[in-house]
């Protein structure tokens, strides 16, 4: 059934679902939402967008991961918000009416899983499922407080899922609790070797992007009481060529898998959805090819410097989640120093756990631990083990 006493416009009308789940599992008693994008039996699936909505089939079978999540016992409570098609960071759907930050009710919850991270931040639901393609997992648990790990890309199955960009969407979900996290990552990340990650890496090209950086520094020195110093690395590309080069294999990508469709719905999109989709129109294959080649030496470069032992401490966002009052100049400012940040694992399909630990100008802020390709459990071990959460 939807949430009937949804007090912060996390979920969608969508009616009734035949969802159904198991009595007995590893996840009974948790109740759980499910992100516009993923297919739940019985239910339409519009990816935030309302003529999308009205013309789609309802789905005949439930998306693996959720079905997973189902069969171990979870309980569906009904879909949540997300940007239009997936391709937002604020989390302000001008479709619906726009998801409230119970953390800092004056600031963005964050997009494209904004519904969700609205509704485990409010404690409507114990656990909901996302998806993060430039960071709508990791940005919402950082502009609410919770926990967010953007997994290895490629670890859970995505079908029944509506693609962004197939070479960077995976699977992640929101819980304010790492006991749950942990229930729910037990369920749904396969079994992988153990990570002993013990040696501390950070990079002050990415560190210069935060706001306050004294109380990022903070962070830093705990981690360091831990794990040992840091040493540092430097990138062989600069930030704003990876965040240029993200944006290449983005668009492009959200392009095919999308623009016929959108093309044809203009009209009943976002102007500013609709231009980021537009862009990717005019890029070529050959530029598509220049820019994964720029990804494939950086991804190979950052799997080195890990190795099978390194864990990046990093900011996740650059400071608090911007104020509703915020000018489209500032917001244009933040998405860019954000995305300078959330493209690294993105294009390296590298595991990021956010770790919801301070405040900031009254509002939740955090940082970012990164593990080898398959350490998210391990990413996971090295929160509990520290205490971070």
């Amino acid at each position: 059934m939807i949430i009937k006493a949804d007090h912060v416009n996390a979920f969608i009308d969508a009616g009734d679902a035949v969802a159904g789940y198991a009595l007995e599992g590893p996840l009974s008693g948790l109740s759980l939402a499910v992100k516009d994008i993923f297919d739940v039996k019985g239910l339409r699936t519009g990816a935030g967008n309302r003529a999308r909505a009205a013309t789609a089939a309802p789905a005949s079978r439930t998306a693996d991961a959720v079905q997973k999540l189902l069969d171990a016992g979870a309980r569906f409570s009904g879909k949540t918000q997300t940007d239009e098609l997936a391709f937002s960071l604020m989390g302000n759907n001008q479709q619906y009416l726009r998801p409230i930050n119970t953390a800092a009710p004056d600031r963005f919850v964050g997009g494209s899983s904004s519904g969700s991270a609205a509704a485990v931040n409010a404690g409507l639901v114990d656990i909901a499922c996302g998806s993060d393609t430039a960071g709508s997992i990791r940005a919402p648990a950082s502009f609410c407080g919770l926990i967010g790990l953007r997994t290895t890309h490629g670890a859970i199955s995505l079908a029944g899922t509506t693609p962004l960009a197939p070479s960077f969407d995976t699977f992640g979900w929101f819980a304010r609790d790492l006991a749950t996290y942990e229930r729910v990552a037990d369920v749904i990340l396969p079994a992988a070797p153990a990570f002993r990650l013990r040696r501390l890496l950070r990079c002050a090209d990415l560190d210069q992007l935060v706001n306050d950086a004294d109380q990022f520094e903070s962070f830093g020195r705990m981690i360091e009481e831990h794990v040992g110093p840091a040493g540092q690395i430097g990138a062989p590309v600069s930030v704003a060529e990876l965040s240029s080069v993200f944006r290449v294999l983005q668009s492009f990508e959200a392009w095919n898998a999308h623009g016929s469709w959108v093309a044809d719905h203009a009209e009943a999109m976002n102007k500013d959805v609709f231009s980021r989709f537009h862009f990717g129109s005019t890029i070529s294959i050959n530029e598509y090819q220049s820019a994964d080649a720029v990804r494939k030496r950086f991804s190979g470069f950052l799997t080195d410097v890990l190795g099978d032992d390194g864990i990046l401490f990093m900011p996740t966002v650059p400071g608090a989640s911007p104020s509703l009052r915020s000018t489209a100049a500032e917001l244009d400012l933040y998405r860019m120093r954000s995305l300078g940040m959330l493209c690294w694992c993105s294009l390296a399909g590298l595991p990021q756990l956010h770790v919801p630990l301070g405040t900031i100008d009254q509002a939740p802020w955090g940082f970012s631990l990164v593990g080898p390709p398959g350490s998210d459990r391990s990413l996971l071990e090295v929160a509990k083990l520290f205490g971070l959460v």
